[in-house]
């Protein structure tokens, strides 16, 4: 409490005031000296000719000169333009299905906010179809390396909620920094993906340098929901898939069984019109995925060499509900609120290509089954206190609990390269994690700035009960002389002297908690100096609970200009920006830590430790040489490590491991760790081409400082422990990595007309690190010279395409959507411990002089290996280069999704008594519609 109170102290109290000291200074320069003079604004109300909002509608505000500014009508019906200087204007509207809307004689008078509903008639004439160029602007959201997908583009997109997301990521592009950007659901962060019924909008890399945002610009997916409408409107859909259409993976001997099942609809209306609606969605998705098990074992019998080949089921299970009400408080204040329901199921998870769901040694079902139910609350107020100031308040709770779990009567076997086998790797385990998040943003328009500024609060509260690790895994590693599949023969033979290599366990108490806080302010200034230049610069602090990094700031810093002046429709603009961001050290950290503190639970690892060499007398032997009485002491604890690993199959009690305390592994966080962060600096080109067409190349360069990694600070070094031996392994989690990447991102978008919209990216990308993350383990704990290689994001080039086509053949609609992606770098190890340091992560030495020739009729038994990617022994000498982290090259991706569909309508058509009566007035031009998006409630901004 004492810590909250210092951040709230140290950080909202001076943003806040920064805020306030910079509005003001702002005010004075507009109206003092004479050097600019106070602006008005512009909003109103879209409808159609019976008063329903219409949402998304194009309007543009056209000056003396000629110069546009563009804006977007949002789920409430609204368009604003801000910062407008007096005088005469043109606004133009437009939208698909409707006539195009002009009003030549709009004034905007100094200091003033002007009101101007606008209604929309709709088109009679089929062949009459008006479609405004958007154009490019130098507006900072309005940044064409940006994607917006909506309306039609959405059937595009995948509708399983897992498949949308990874749909997304793609579009978005290869990572840029080490975690990428972040989803938000409604403004909200961590959000879940809604299911894509009830999506209105998607932006992707929308505004990347504005500092509302923690995370990196380029890779953030802004996802908002749906609104309820003026009128009762619903659907419903039904979908049935097998494996009909289905190839045989190539490592399957049959045709896997597959089947999908999903049914769902969505319906909203009107609470109370003009003042409230509703919209509410129900999916529900049954389907029967499979694992492929190919692999060879050991027959317990026979042990012989035996080819496991079988596919298995894996049932997956999800229901989602989720409704939303919007409601007009008064004529300033709106409220939103929302609801989402989720639950999902799966068994017969674990089993893969080498790990068996059935183990044939004792018996076991080894798969797992887990099922997660998330619960969120999220309410949006939003309040014009002004006719310059409109605030923003979000709160967020989030309940969700996980549970999983499967048979750990054996302990697991790990024959490394070959099988796993034994009892299930997942343990049964309890997860319940509380999260609240509140959010307080206000808007203030002064002249020529548009000011934003506002603080985020989150807190998450996690407790996990697990068992993983309890059962224990035996480890079987190949050795000089023999591959581990006939280590595993001789143990199962009882062969004299032959163990498993290694054992872990663990132990204690299952439970941990942990809770974390954090926070976030920020002041935001988008500054339009002249009609062809923006410039926006912005600043942000955070700060967090659990580690002392407490200088967070992250400066940002933007601009658009574009090329001729004053003309009236700029073909050409250019960008650029750079911004600092940062990372937070996630409590799953501190989790482990509190965890795995040497008391709560404890964890075991059990191996024969590599005896080194005995010094001379001078003590001129090899380095890493000891002494006599050091050799002694590992020799004695290798003589203790046999006699608890040859108790295979049965994993020691605790009891047992209480002499063998030296193999306590504990793991903590740095004291001097600190919040990665990442620079990132862009210069883009957008260009304005014939028929609506817009081609953006953009640059992107990246460096992030401070990257999380684990490393073991007292791996054996020269036959000892440098903390001891009694302290075992002790693995922290610092901030020591480094990540340097370039990106050059070319993009097209088309909208030919209503019925062709096409838009497709090329995006190379190098990136190298050191640490691929938290997890990432050095291969030399006390070398980190030698993990600098290619990053796991280093995807070298991507490509996708979609859009929407509609067919002049039956009505039909089709919906592309292809990806190219080249293949992820992976890292190549020798399954071998040859340091001692517990960890089998080890990577081989490129080949030379001093490899042995393999001479054993088994090559695996052998130094060298030769693949694909090189020749490489295994088993490094001394002065023999190590390979490169991340040096193999796995294959490339290739995805063609097509959807083609047909609406088939029924009962009376929308606006058919309008269109009746405008024939029989003989009006041209007039008629109804079916309004989309919001109910009408009250003119407002909607902050998103």
């Amino acid at each position: 409490m004492h810590l909250l109170k210092q951040l709230l102290a140290s950080g909202l109290t001076f943003f806040f005031a920064l805020a306030l000291v910079a509005s003001f200074a702002t005010a004075q320069q507009l109206t003092v000296g004479g050097a600019q003079q106070p602006t008005g604004s512009l909003r109103g109300v879209v409808k159609d000719e019976q008063g329903g909002v219409v949402v998304g509608a194009t309007v543009t505000l056209v000056d003396a000169a000629g110069a546009e500014k563009t804006t977007t009508a949002n789920e409430e019906g609204v368009y604003t333009f801000s910062g407008v200087a007096p005088g005469h204007y043109t606004v133009r509207a437009s939208q698909s299905g409707f006539a195009l809307y002009e009003n030549a004689d709009v004034n905007v008078a100094s200091g003033r906010r002007e009101a101007l509903d606008i209604v929309l008639r709709l088109t009679v004439t089929e062949e009459v179809k008006v479609q405004a160029e958007t154009g490019v602007s130098t507006e900072a959201e309005n940044n064409q390396n940006a994607l917006v997908i909506k309306d039609k583009d959405l059937d595009a997109l995948p509708d399983d909620p897992d498949d949308l997301a990874a749909a997304l990521q793609a579009l978005a592009g290869p990572a840029a920094g080490p975690n990428g950007g972040q989803i938000y659901v409604d403004g909200f962060s961590n959000g879940q993906i809604p299911p894509k019924d009830a999506i209105r909008e998607i932006r992707i890399n929308q505004n990347p340098f504005s500092a509302e945002y923690d995370q990196i610009g380029f890779g953030r997916i802004e996802i908002l929901t749906r609104p309820g409408s003026d009128r009762f409107r619903g659907q419903t859909f039904f979908s049935f898939s097998d494996e009909s259409l289905n190839s045989r993976d190539p490592f399957a001997n049959r045709r896997a069984p597959s089947q999908g099942r999903n049914f769902g609809g969505n319906f909203g209306g009107p609470i109370q019109k003009k003042k409230s609606s509703f919209f509410v969605n129900f999916e529900k998705r049954d389907t029967d995925n499979n694992s492929i098990i190919n692999t060879d074992i050991i027959d317990p019998t026979t042990l012989g060499l035996e080819l496991i080949n079988r596919t298995i089921v894996v049932p997956f299970r999800r229901t989602s509900f989720s409704p939303r009400v919007d409601y007009a408080i008064n004529k300033n204040n709106t409220l939103v609120a929302r609801y989402n329901y989720s639950h999902n199921s799966q068994r017969n998870t674990g089993a893969s290509e080498q790990v068996l769901d059935i183990d044939p040694f004792f018996g076991i079902t080894r798969t797992s089954a887990s099922q997660n139910t998330e619960q969120s609350v999220q309410l949006t107020e939003t309040a014009i206190l002004t006719p310059t100031i409109i605030n923003e308040t979000r709160l967020q709770l989030e309940r969700s609990t996980r549970q999983s779990g499967g048979d750990i009567s054996r302990p697991v076997i790990n024959v490394s390269g070959a099988f796993t086998a034994g009892g299930a790797s997942s343990a049964p385990a309890h997860n319940t994690n509380k999260q609240w998040e509140l959010q307080n943003y206000t808007t203030w328009v002064r002249g020529m700035h548009s000011l934003k500024f506002g603080a985020r609060l989150r807190d998450v509260s996690i407790t996990d009960t697990t068992q993983s690790g309890f059962n224990g895994t035996f480890v079987f590693a190949g050795t000089p002389t023999q591959t581990s599949l006939d280590l595993f023969r001789a143990v199962l033979a009882h062969t004299p002297g032959a163990v498993p290599t290694q054992l872990s366990i663990s132990g204690g108490d299952p439970l941990a908690d942990v809770s974390q806080f954090d926070m976030g302010a920020f002041l935001q200034d988008d500054w339009r100096v002249r009609p062809n230049l923006t410039v926006s610069a912005g600043l942000r602090y955070e700060n967090q609970t659990n580690i002392s990094s407490a200088f967070n700031f992250a400066p940002r810093l933007a601009f658009a200009y574009s090329l001729g002046g004053k003309q009236a429709r700029p073909k050409t603009v250019l960008r650029g920006g750079f911004g600092v961001f940062y990372q937070r050290v996630g409590e799953n950290l501190t989790l482990s830590e509190n965890r795995f503190n040497g008391t709560n639970q404890q964890q075991f690892i059990i191996t024969q430790r590599p005896v080194p060499v005995l010094c001379g007398a001078d003590s001129s032997a090899s380095p890493g040489c000891a002494t006599a009485a050091q050799v002694a002491t590992i020799q004695a604890q290798n003589a203790a490590a046999v006699s608890i690993l040859s108790q295979y199959p049965n994993a020691p009690t605790i009891a047992q491991l209480s002499p063998f305390r030296q193999a306590l592994t504990t793991r903590r966080l740095a004291d001097d760790i600190q919040a990665p962060y990442s620079i990132q600096s862009t210069f883009s080109v957008e260009r304005q081409l014939p028929h609506n067409m817009t081609a953006t190349a953009t640059y992107i360069n990246t460096r992030t400082l401070h990257m999380l990694r684990s490393r073991n600070i007292n791996a054996p070094f020269g036959g000892a422990r440098p903390l001891g031996d009694a302290a075992g392994n002790v693995f922290i989690y610092e901030s020591s990595g480094i990540l340097k990447q370039n990106q050059l991102r070319l993009q097209v978008n088309t909208r030919l007309n209503p019925k062709f919209t096409l838009f497709g990216f090329y995006n190379l990308n190098k990136a190298n690190s050191d640490t691929d993350g938290f997890n990432s383990t050095p291969a030399n704990s006390y070398d980190l010279s030698g993990e600098y290689g290619r990053a796991s994001s280093d995807i070298r080039h991507s490509f996708n395409l979609g859009g929407n086509i509609d067919s002049p053949w039956w009505g039909l609609r089709f919906n592309p959507l292809i990806t190219v992606n080249a293949g992820r770098p992976f890292n190549i190890t020798t399954g071998l411990d040859n340091n001692g340091d517990t960890t089998f992560n080890d990577r081989p030495a490129f080949a030379d002089a001093q490899t042995p020739a393999c001479a054993s009729p088994n090559p695996a038994a052998c130094d060298l290996h030769v693949t694909p990617f090189g020749n490489f022994d295994i088993r490094p000498k001394p002065g023999q280069t190590i390979i490169p982290r991340n040096f193999g090259q796995a294959t490339g991706f290739f995805s063609v999704n097509m959807r083609v569909s047909k609406t088939v309508g029924f009962g009376e058509r929308a606006g058919g008594r309008a269109r009746a009566a405008a024939a029989t007035t003989g009006a041209k031009g007039q008629g109804t519609t079916t309004a989309k998006g919001a109910a009408p409630t009250t003119a407002q901004d909607n902050a998103q």
